[in-house]
């Protein structure tokens, strides 16, 4: 149940209604606490007197009544801005970016200030009375309703530049890597984790099915491993935080066997339509990597929004570099109750890389500042299974360059990138070098020669 209330809070807090909706409510509980003040007669009112407005109830009525006209007006064209915004970014960037423009605040804080100036004006207007009717303006409540207008002004023209700025695809770019950067923060950990029992453990387990379907969203893995302990079993999901999980297939092994586990596992797991960035660090590198693979279609044929990306890549591995991926193993006592498959460094780096350099194909370029990226990676890290990982992957950049890239200027210049990773591994992480002369492959390549192509400072 807890899996399914974070999913409830995460959707609100990422619904393009909820702010507007909360401004109106707010607009329309000041609008009648005003009105009130005014009714009241309040002493304190007269020594505000020569700041509020003085004029007639017809004059009133025509002020709000411009209000709410000029308000709702303009807020049908911030609406409209938006929807082009949003049909602009699904084009260029694609749709899975929708999301980072709907919940955006700076829309949703335009959009309630003119729907809430418009129901406040609606209130305060319904309140005015001319002198065959009584006789009744309230002056508070019309200076506010003014304050308001002149604000739906200035929020007018923020949002103007403030749309401008986020449709930018270097914005947009920044904008999710501080979204992967902050899933990072919350999805990593400082401290080594213990490893999952061996695979023989499981011989004999309970397979788990589940006939839902969707991605796993949200998984309460403390009170699963509570429920676990309690019963005194060891349960293995098989799928993970943003993993897919089909109808009638095996989500999970338990051992020994146990009533009511499919039921726990049930409650300790919320799907829905989309992964999210909540639980899945691959959401924002998937995201990252269709702006990049879309910017290096033949369509679009923008190859420095793919190197900024690349280079994103490579400010987000390095912050890696102290931190640990979960293990999902949760130990209660000094056994474990249970086992949740989370993402491995090298399955992030897949994430990341294996896209790009299928698309990237014969384009020198970006098979260049990939492995250049990886070399600065290196450069820091020191876990040497990450830096096999690392390797693996400069492999194949070098190995596609040499199959797709016709120009053999091209291809050296990527073998001479390929060398100097080679380098950086090798050398461990001994901090900043500087490129002199390398050899090309087959050329001179002793240790001498390889000794005066990099001048290593160490940085311990």
């Amino acid at each position: 149940m807890l899996a399914r209330a974070e999913k409830l809070l995460a959707d609100l807090g990422e619904t393009f209604w909820l702010v507007p909706m909360v401004m109106v409510l707010c607009s329309l509980i000041g609008a009648f606490t005003l009105v009130h003040i005014d009714q009241s007669n309040t002493v304190y009112l007269s020594d505000l007197q020569s700041w509020m407005y003085d004029g007639g109830a017809t004059g009133a009525r025509t002020l709000l009544g411009t209000v709410a006209g000029a308000t709702i007006g303009v807020a049908g064209t911030v609406f409209s801005i938006t929807i082009g915004a949003l049909s602009l970014a699904a084009g260029q960037m694609g749709p899975r970016l929708l999301r980072n423009f709907t919940r955006d605040r700076g829309n949703q804080f335009t959009l309630g200030m003119l729907l809430g100036t418009f129901c406040y004006a609606l209130v305060v207007l319904r309140s005015i009375r001319t002198e065959p009717e009584g006789g009744f303006v309230p002056h508070l409540s019309l200076s506010v309703g003014i304050l308001l207008a002149l604000a739906c002004v200035a929020m007018l023209v923020y949002f103007v530049g403030h749309v401008a700025g986020r449709i930018n695809v270097e914005t947009v770019v920044e904008l999710v890597s501080e979204d992967l950067r902050s899933a990072m923060r919350q999805l990593t950990v400082q401290d080594p984790q213990p490893k999952p029992p061996p695979g023989e453990y499981w011989i004999g387990s309970l397979p788990l099915k589940d006939s839902r379907r969707g991605y796993l969203q949200h998984l309460d893995e403390e009170g699963l491993a509570t429920w676990a302990a309690k019963h005194r079993a060891t349960i293995r999901l098989l799928i993970g935080p943003g993993d897919y999980v089909f109808p009638g297939a095996t989500v999970a092994l338990v051992n020994p066997p146990v009533d009511g586990a499919e039921a726990a596992i049930r409650n300790a797991t919320a799907l829905g339509a989309t992964s999210s960035i909540a639980s899945d660090l691959r959401f924002a590198v998937r995201q990252l990597v269709e702006v990049a693979v879309r910017a290096l279609s033949p369509g679009i044929n923008d190859p420095h929004t793919a190197l900024s990306v690349l280079d994103r890549w490579g400010a987000a591995l390095c912050d890696l570099v102290p931190l640990h991926l979960p293990s999902g193993v949760s130990i209660r006592g000094s056994q474990p109750v249970l086992v949740v498959p989370h993402v491995q460094y090298d399955q992030l780096l897949g994430t990341m890389f294996h896209m790009i350099r299928q698309s990237a194909g014969a384009q020198p370029a970006i098979s260049i500042r990939m492995i250049e990226v990886m070399t600065q990676v290196a450069s820091c890290e020191r876990d040497a299974s990450r830096l096999a990982a690392l390797s693996h992957h400069a492999d194949l950049v070098l190995a596609d360059a040499r199959r797709l890239i016709a120009a053999r200027s091209d291809r050296e210049d990527v073998e001479r990138r390929h060398q100097l990773f080679t380098l950086m591994v090798r050398a461990g992480p001994m901090g900043q070098f500087t490129e002199q002369v390398l050899p090309l492959a087959g050329d001179d390549d002793s240790p001498k020669a390889i000794a005066e192509t990099v001048a290593f400072r160490s940085q311990r």
